[in-house]
Protein backbone atom coordinates (compact mmCIF):
# COMPACT_ATOMS: atom_id res chain seq x y z
CA UNK A 1 0.00 0.00 0.00
CA UNK A 2 1.35 3.26 -0.79
CA UNK A 3 1.74 6.52 1.88
CA UNK A 4 -1.47 7.75 2.14
CA UNK A 5 -1.79 11.13 3.27
CA UNK A 6 -4.10 14.81 2.87
CA UNK A 7 -5.76 14.69 -0.52
CA UNK A 8 -5.01 10.96 -1.21
CA UNK A 9 -8.08 9.03 -2.78
CA UNK A 10 -9.17 5.91 -3.34
CA UNK A 11 -9.81 2.03 -2.21
CA UNK A 12 -6.41 2.33 -0.32
CA UNK A 13 -7.69 5.34 1.60
CA UNK A 14 -11.76 4.22 2.51
CA UNK A 15 -9.78 0.70 3.88
CA UNK A 16 -7.44 2.78 5.78
CA UNK A 17 -10.98 4.54 6.98
CA UNK A 18 -12.13 1.44 7.82
CA UNK A 19 -9.19 0.33 10.23
CA UNK A 20 -9.34 3.12 12.14
CA UNK A 21 -12.77 3.23 12.86
CA UNK A 22 -12.47 0.05 13.92
CA UNK A 23 -9.68 0.50 16.45
CA UNK A 24 -12.34 3.04 17.62
CA UNK A 25 -10.81 6.37 16.22
CA UNK A 26 -13.49 7.87 13.77
CA UNK A 27 -11.96 9.77 10.47
CA UNK A 28 -15.56 11.20 10.17
CA UNK A 29 -16.53 8.73 7.45
CA UNK A 30 -15.41 5.86 5.44
CA UNK A 31 -15.60 7.78 1.99
CA UNK A 32 -12.57 6.91 0.59
CA UNK A 33 -11.20 10.86 0.52
CA UNK A 34 -8.16 11.58 2.75
CA UNK A 35 -9.74 14.90 4.74
CA UNK A 36 -9.06 17.01 7.70
CA UNK A 37 -11.27 13.76 9.63
CA UNK A 38 -8.92 10.97 8.35
CA UNK A 39 -5.84 13.10 9.32
CA UNK A 40 -7.21 14.00 12.96
CA UNK A 41 -8.33 10.40 13.85
CA UNK A 42 -4.64 9.03 12.37
CA UNK A 43 -2.54 11.71 14.48
CA UNK A 44 -4.98 10.14 17.59
CA UNK A 45 -4.30 6.48 16.57
CA UNK A 46 -0.19 7.19 15.94
CA UNK A 47 -0.04 8.75 19.81
CA UNK A 48 -1.50 5.77 20.71
CA UNK A 49 0.88 3.40 19.30
CA UNK A 50 4.01 5.55 19.91
CA UNK A 51 4.53 6.68 15.89
CA UNK A 52 5.50 9.79 14.84
CA UNK A 53 2.08 11.87 14.52
CA UNK A 54 2.55 13.01 11.41
CA UNK A 55 -0.99 12.59 10.19
CA UNK A 56 0.87 10.49 7.12
CA UNK A 57 0.25 6.86 6.99
CA UNK A 58 3.51 5.36 5.95
CA UNK A 59 4.94 2.04 6.31
CA UNK A 60 5.04 1.61 10.59
CA UNK A 61 1.55 3.02 10.35
CA UNK A 62 0.03 0.95 8.04
CA UNK A 63 1.83 -1.81 10.15
CA UNK A 64 0.35 -1.25 13.23
CA UNK A 65 -2.93 -0.50 11.30
CA UNK A 66 -3.03 -4.36 10.30
CA UNK A 67 -2.53 -5.04 14.27
CA UNK A 68 1.51 -6.22 13.57
CA UNK A 69 2.35 -5.20 16.77
CA UNK A 70 3.06 -1.43 16.33
CA UNK A 71 5.65 0.15 14.90
CA UNK A 72 9.71 -0.65 16.32
CA UNK A 73 11.72 2.30 17.13
CA UNK A 74 13.25 1.95 13.46
CA UNK A 75 9.96 1.23 12.09
CA UNK A 76 9.43 4.50 13.30
CA UNK A 77 12.08 6.00 12.27
CA UNK A 78 11.16 6.04 8.68
CA UNK A 79 8.28 8.11 9.18
CA UNK A 80 9.95 10.50 10.81
CA UNK A 81 9.74 13.59 7.95
CA UNK A 82 12.65 15.66 6.70
CA UNK A 83 11.21 18.63 8.80
CA UNK A 84 9.56 16.54 12.43
CA UNK A 85 10.98 18.10 15.57
CA UNK A 86 13.99 18.19 16.45
CA UNK A 87 15.20 15.48 19.95
CA UNK A 88 14.12 19.05 22.20
CA UNK A 89 10.88 17.36 21.81
CA UNK A 90 11.77 14.06 23.02
CA UNK A 91 9.92 15.30 26.15
CA UNK A 92 6.14 15.23 24.69
CA UNK A 93 4.28 11.94 25.66
CA UNK A 94 2.01 10.73 23.38
CA UNK A 95 0.23 9.09 26.35
CA UNK A 96 -0.80 11.91 27.59
CA UNK A 97 -2.94 13.04 24.82
CA UNK A 98 -4.49 10.05 23.29
CA UNK A 99 -7.92 10.62 24.48
CA UNK A 100 -8.49 13.97 22.96
CA UNK A 101 -10.98 13.37 19.93
CA UNK A 102 -9.12 15.10 17.20
CA UNK A 103 -11.28 13.87 14.41
CA UNK A 104 -14.84 15.47 16.12
CA UNK A 105 -13.18 19.07 15.64
CA UNK A 106 -12.71 18.73 11.30
CA UNK A 107 -15.14 21.39 9.80
CA UNK A 108 -15.38 23.24 13.22
CA UNK A 109 -11.73 24.10 13.35
CA UNK A 110 -9.19 24.74 10.47
CA UNK A 111 -7.46 22.02 9.71
CA UNK A 112 -4.09 24.16 10.36
CA UNK A 113 -5.10 24.12 13.91
CA UNK A 114 -5.65 20.63 14.43
CA UNK A 115 -2.81 19.92 13.19
CA UNK A 116 -0.96 21.93 16.16
CA UNK A 117 -2.86 20.60 18.89
CA UNK A 118 -0.99 17.06 19.60
CA UNK A 119 2.13 18.78 20.38
CA UNK A 120 0.63 21.94 22.35
CA UNK A 121 -1.35 19.54 24.21
CA UNK A 122 1.15 16.78 25.47
CA UNK A 123 3.37 19.68 26.16
CA UNK A 124 1.02 21.97 27.93
CA UNK A 125 -1.45 20.18 30.11
CA UNK A 126 -3.88 19.95 27.63
CA UNK A 127 -5.20 16.28 29.16
CA UNK A 128 -9.07 16.10 28.82
CA UNK A 129 -11.39 16.79 26.30
CA UNK A 130 -12.95 19.14 28.88
CA UNK A 131 -9.90 21.52 28.71
CA UNK A 132 -9.43 21.19 25.14
CA UNK A 133 -12.86 22.82 25.17
CA UNK A 134 -12.30 25.85 26.99
CA UNK A 135 -9.11 26.01 25.62
CA UNK A 136 -10.62 26.31 22.11
CA UNK A 137 -13.33 28.31 23.07
CA UNK A 138 -11.30 30.91 24.69
CA UNK A 139 -8.29 31.05 21.47
CA UNK A 140 -11.27 31.20 18.77
CA UNK A 141 -12.33 34.72 20.34
CA UNK A 142 -9.34 36.04 20.78
CA UNK A 143 -7.84 35.51 17.58
CA UNK A 144 -11.09 36.18 15.20
CA UNK A 145 -12.00 32.54 15.05
CA UNK A 146 -7.91 31.48 14.67
CA UNK A 147 -7.65 33.91 11.87
CA UNK A 148 -5.76 36.68 13.50
CA UNK A 149 -1.88 35.71 15.01
CA UNK A 150 -0.80 38.97 15.76
CA UNK A 151 -1.46 42.50 17.15
CA UNK A 152 -3.12 45.19 15.13
CA UNK A 153 -2.10 48.64 16.25
CA UNK A 154 -2.83 50.28 13.55
CA UNK A 155 -5.16 53.17 15.01
CA UNK A 156 -6.12 56.28 14.54
CA UNK A 157 -5.88 59.39 16.83
CA UNK A 158 -9.39 59.19 18.13
CA UNK A 159 -8.88 55.26 18.62
CA UNK A 160 -5.65 55.62 20.48
CA UNK A 161 -7.21 58.31 23.44
CA UNK A 162 -9.89 55.67 23.69
CA UNK A 163 -8.39 52.50 23.77
CA UNK A 164 -5.12 53.52 25.84
CA UNK A 165 -5.58 56.75 27.46
CA UNK A 166 -3.21 57.08 30.08
CA UNK A 167 -0.36 56.66 27.59
CA UNK A 168 -1.24 59.97 25.62
CA UNK A 169 -1.96 62.47 28.05
CA UNK A 170 0.05 65.60 27.16
CA UNK A 171 1.86 64.46 24.02
CA UNK A 172 0.95 65.02 20.32
CA UNK A 173 -1.25 62.05 19.68
CA UNK A 174 -1.55 62.74 16.00
CA UNK A 175 2.79 61.86 15.81
CA UNK A 176 1.32 58.26 16.80
CA UNK A 177 -1.72 57.85 14.40
CA UNK A 178 -1.71 54.86 12.17
CA UNK A 179 1.99 54.31 12.89
CA UNK A 180 1.80 50.88 14.56
CA UNK A 181 5.95 50.97 15.60
CA UNK A 182 5.74 54.11 17.33
CA UNK A 183 1.96 52.62 18.82
CA UNK A 184 3.70 49.71 20.30
CA UNK A 185 7.01 51.78 21.67
CA UNK A 186 5.11 53.91 23.74
CA UNK A 187 2.19 51.77 25.42
CA UNK A 188 4.41 48.57 26.28
CA UNK A 189 7.29 50.82 27.48
CA UNK A 190 9.51 49.75 30.23
CA UNK A 191 6.66 46.76 31.31
CA UNK A 192 6.63 42.74 30.76
CA UNK A 193 10.83 43.16 30.48
CA UNK A 194 10.92 45.74 27.68
CA UNK A 195 12.86 48.78 27.31
CA UNK A 196 12.30 52.21 26.85
CA UNK A 197 9.94 53.93 23.98
CA UNK A 198 13.32 54.40 22.10
CA UNK A 199 14.33 50.55 22.39
CA UNK A 200 11.47 49.54 19.84
CA UNK A 201 10.90 46.23 22.47
CA UNK A 202 6.91 47.41 22.54
CA UNK A 203 6.40 46.85 19.24
CA UNK A 204 9.10 43.95 18.85
CA UNK A 205 7.28 41.93 21.60
CA UNK A 206 3.72 43.07 20.89
CA UNK A 207 1.24 40.23 21.40
CA UNK A 208 0.73 37.12 18.98
CA UNK A 209 -0.47 34.00 19.11
CA UNK A 210 -4.32 32.97 19.62
CA UNK A 211 -3.88 34.39 23.01
CA UNK A 212 -1.27 37.22 22.27
CA UNK A 213 1.95 36.97 24.27
CA UNK A 214 3.30 39.87 24.72
CA UNK A 215 6.44 41.18 26.25
CA UNK A 216 9.90 40.76 26.29
CA UNK A 217 9.73 38.70 29.75
CA UNK A 218 7.09 36.53 27.89
CA UNK A 219 8.71 36.31 25.32
CA UNK A 220 11.91 34.64 27.23
CA UNK A 221 9.77 32.25 29.37
CA UNK A 222 8.19 31.13 26.30
CA UNK A 223 11.52 30.46 24.47
CA UNK A 224 12.79 27.91 27.88
CA UNK A 225 10.21 25.58 27.37
CA UNK A 226 10.11 25.62 23.63
CA UNK A 227 12.96 25.17 22.70
CA UNK A 228 13.56 27.50 20.07
CA UNK A 229 14.62 31.40 20.45
CA UNK A 230 11.73 33.76 20.07
CA UNK A 231 13.70 36.62 21.41
CA UNK A 232 15.76 36.87 18.11
CA UNK A 233 12.53 35.93 16.20
CA UNK A 234 9.66 37.04 17.70
CA UNK A 235 7.31 35.95 14.30
CA UNK A 236 7.93 32.34 14.99
CA UNK A 237 5.19 32.84 18.29
CA UNK A 238 2.51 33.96 14.93
CA UNK A 239 3.85 31.47 12.33
CA UNK A 240 5.02 28.73 14.24
CA UNK A 241 3.56 28.61 17.80
CA UNK A 242 0.53 30.55 17.64
CA UNK A 243 -1.36 27.73 19.73
CA UNK A 244 1.19 26.41 21.53
CA UNK A 245 1.97 29.70 22.92
CA UNK A 246 -1.72 29.83 24.07
CA UNK A 247 -1.57 26.44 25.59
CA UNK A 248 1.28 28.13 27.51
CA UNK A 249 -0.52 30.87 28.53
CA UNK A 250 -2.89 28.56 30.36
CA UNK A 251 -0.42 26.44 31.76
CA UNK A 252 1.60 29.43 32.95
CA UNK A 253 -1.71 31.08 34.39
CA UNK A 254 -2.83 27.81 36.43
CA UNK A 255 -5.94 27.83 34.45
CA UNK A 256 -6.69 24.60 33.97
CA UNK A 257 -7.82 23.83 37.07
CA UNK A 258 -10.71 25.96 36.80
CA UNK A 259 -11.09 24.31 33.19
CA UNK A 260 -11.54 20.65 35.28
CA UNK A 261 -14.66 22.63 36.97
CA UNK A 262 -17.26 21.47 34.53
CA UNK A 263 -19.07 22.91 31.82
CA UNK A 264 -21.21 25.43 32.96
CA UNK A 265 -21.76 28.93 31.80
CA UNK A 266 -20.12 29.93 35.75
CA UNK A 267 -16.79 27.75 34.67
CA UNK A 268 -16.53 29.62 31.40
CA UNK A 269 -16.78 32.84 32.60
CA UNK A 270 -14.17 32.07 35.28
CA UNK A 271 -11.85 31.34 32.42
CA UNK A 272 -12.79 33.85 30.42
CA UNK A 273 -11.99 36.27 33.64
CA UNK A 274 -8.33 34.78 33.60
CA UNK A 275 -7.29 34.82 29.65
CA UNK A 276 -9.30 38.41 29.02
CA UNK A 277 -9.12 39.98 32.36
CA UNK A 278 -12.65 40.91 32.27
CA UNK A 279 -15.72 39.30 30.37
CA UNK A 280 -15.17 41.12 26.78
CA UNK A 281 -17.31 38.59 24.60
CA UNK A 282 -18.38 36.10 27.17
CA UNK A 283 -21.89 35.15 25.41
CA UNK A 284 -19.45 34.32 22.10
CA UNK A 285 -17.26 32.39 24.31
CA UNK A 286 -19.96 30.76 25.93
CA UNK A 287 -21.40 29.65 22.87
CA UNK A 288 -17.90 28.40 21.16
CA UNK A 289 -17.54 26.28 24.42
CA UNK A 290 -21.01 24.27 23.51
CA UNK A 291 -20.22 24.13 19.96
CA UNK A 292 -16.55 22.22 21.15
CA UNK A 293 -17.71 20.31 24.05
CA UNK A 294 -20.81 18.93 22.50
CA UNK A 295 -18.57 17.93 19.34
CA UNK A 296 -15.69 16.51 21.78
CA UNK A 297 -17.84 14.68 23.66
Amino acid sequence: MPVLKQGSSGPDVKDLQQKLRDFGFDPNGVDGNFGAGTKAALIAFQQRNGLPADGVAGAATLAALQGTGGATSGDAADEVPENAASASDAAVSPDSICGLNLAALAGKVPDAVIAQIPKAAAKFGITSNLRLAHFLAQCALESMNFTAVAENLNYSAQRLVQVFPKYFKNVDVNAYARNPQKIGGRVYANRMGNGDEASGDGFKFRGRGYIQLTGKTNYQSFTNHIGEDCLANPDLVATKYPLASAGFFFNSNNIWPICDQGKSDAVVTSVTRRVNGGTHGLAERIQNFRVFINALT
